[in-house]
């Protein structure tokens, strides 16, 4: 978490203004989610983006109360795992809706879900194509490209995706071993800050899609992945800016696939959520105030404490003047022994915060609960909800 303006609590959903949530009858920490916030987030992608098929990156949020919401919006889902595709199951999800978009899965995983139904694996190797055509024989398969990140706060490229030769090489592949060809899909990095970075993407997709065509391969579905980004302090793209861009693409590619696929995380669930954290200390160290908090990097705050250039959460007191306070830079970090739990340097807070007083974090319903552990023994956020996800 970097310096940055202090936000107006009108910067989350109203349900969670801090004046209630100093009502909220839960010890800190808490998760506290609006549920109709979720809502809002899927109908306004939707909307922009009316010919896209969502899949909820559940990996981002994966708690029963927001997959039932999401799928009762009509939602579809993207996994990870195989457990994740259990839990979905267990909630009335058919697998055969549902994409696995992990580039490289364990043997047993890719057997485990097509054995449930599922019928759709992402790809981007030689040796994850073995291991589907033994285990899932015959399954439709999407090839990753690799492409520009630079302009996300999380780039993924160092770890997945490939170029285009490569990937028109793999789908002949595919076909050979008695797959089905079946899509493209890419991701431009977790929380996306450039409009840009989408029209690159789709560029390469196409050309793709083009040197496919003649050796009879036509691709069913364009997945335009995730990196969608929720509304933190930086000034991100709206959903509406985004999908005009994405809309003029799709019309300059060689064809049009049936699917046009979406797996989007953050957008839908971060602004949904406020992490309250009470303070356990307050010390000088040198010329810089700390505040030590209950939760720290271990406990949800894993994203600020890695982002290379820090991040912007929306934050706030419970202190009642605390828009009035003169205010002081603090450095955050959490209750372990660990230091590498600090997540924030330079966060403008009120100067007289101390000890007892509870902090709140906005857009922070993506990538807390699932990082969150128990670490040194203090426990991660209590999920809360709110509202009725209608």
């Amino acid at each position: 978490m970097s310096t940055g303006t202090l936000a107006s609590p009108a910067a989350w959903p109203d349900s969670l203004a801090p004046d209630l949530l100093r009502l909220v009858d839960v010890p800190t920490p808490y998760l506290a989610t609006d549920l109709d916030t979720v809502v809002a987030r899927y109908r306004a992608f939707t909307a922009a983006m009316p010919w896209v098929t969502a899949f909820y990156a559940m990996k981002c949020n994966p708690s029963p109360e927001i997959l039932r919401t999401l799928a009762a919006q009509g939602s579809s889902f993207e996994v990870a795992s195989a457990g994740e595709l259990r839990m979905l199951r267990t909630l009335g999800v058919d697998p055969a809706n549902v994409l696995y978009s992990n580039p490289i899965k364990p043997p047993g995983h890719i057997a485990a879900a097509a054995g449930l139904g599922l019928w759709r694996f992402a790809f981007d190797s030689p040796g994850e194509l073995a291991k589907i055509s033994e285990r899932a024989p015959g399954a439709a398969v999407y090839v990753r490209l690799r492409v520009d990140d630079s302009t996300s706060v999380f780039p993924l490229s160092g770890k997945f995706g490939t170029d285009v030769e490569d990937a028109y090489d793999l789908m002949l592949l595919a076909r050979r071993l008695g797959l089905r060809p079946y899509g493209v899909t890419f991701h431009v990095g977790s929380q996306c800050e450039s409009t840009g970075a989408w029209r690159s993407a789709l560029r390469t997709a196409g050309e793709l899609m083009g040197r496919l065509r003649p050796e009879g391969i036509e691709l069913e579905m364009l997945d335009l992945g995730g990196g969608f980004p929720a509304r933190y302090l930086a000034g991100e793209p709206s959903i509406e800016q985004i999908g005009e861009v994405i809309g003029g693409e799709l019309d300059l590619l060689p064809y049009r696939p049936g699917m046009i696929a979406a797996e989007p995380g953050r957008h839908f669930v971060a602004e949904s959520s406020v992490l309250a954290a009470t303070v356990i200390g307050r010390e000088t160290r040198g010329d810089q105030n700390w505040l030590y908090l209950e939760v720290g990097a271990y406990h949800g705050m894993v994203e600020p404490a890695q982002a290379p250039a820090g991040w912007d959460y929306p934050t706030w007191t419970s202190l009642e003047d605390h828009a009035e306070i003169p205010r002081l830079p603090f450095t955050l970090t959490g209750p372990t022994c660990d230091s590498s739990d600090t997540f924030g340097y330079g966060v403008e807070l009120p100067a007289t915060v101390t000890v007892g007083d509870v902090l709140y974090f906005g857009s922070a319903g993506a990538y807390t609960l699932p990082y969150a552990t128990s670490f040194n023994g203090f426990p991660p956020p209590t999920p809360i909800f709110v509202g009725t996800g209608r």
